[in-house]
């Protein structure tokens, strides 16, 4: 989650984050082989839509993960701009390792698919 929120902020603070029209996660390694059963997965998403594991309301979790896997949309920043994420490749898990981490992840920021 912290990953993330990390990510969003970042591109907010460089002024990018409006351009960005599509994200993508890969996850890497141990991370990757657990993620689904310890709900990495949401955690990430949950992180790139603005929130922080201190203040993030549990119960809205199912909803909004519904939602974002209804529309293949994902609110970012705390809705302060829409991108596509889509259910065939926005999170993507690998069984590889990425050089020097077990457990990895790389998020991707798209504008316009490129």
């Amino acid at each position: 989650m912290k990953a993330g929120k990390e990510f969003i902020d970042d591109l907010r603070a460089m002024g990018k984050l409006r351009d960005i029209t599509k994200i993508t996660v890969d996850v890497y390694g141990s991370l990757s082989l657990t993620g689904k059963g310890h709900h990495t997965d949401i955690a990430i998403i949950m992180g790139l839509a603005g929130n922080s594991p201190e203040k993030v309301d549990i119960d809205s979790i199912p909803g909004f993960i519904a939602r974002v896997e209804e529309t293949e949309r994902l609110p970012v920043g705390m809705h302060c701009h829409t991108v596509s994420f889509p259910k065939d490749g926005g999170m993507n898990f690998h069984t590889t390792n990425l050089e020097l981490h077990e457990n990895g992840m790389q998020i991707h920021a798209w504008i316009d698919d490129e």
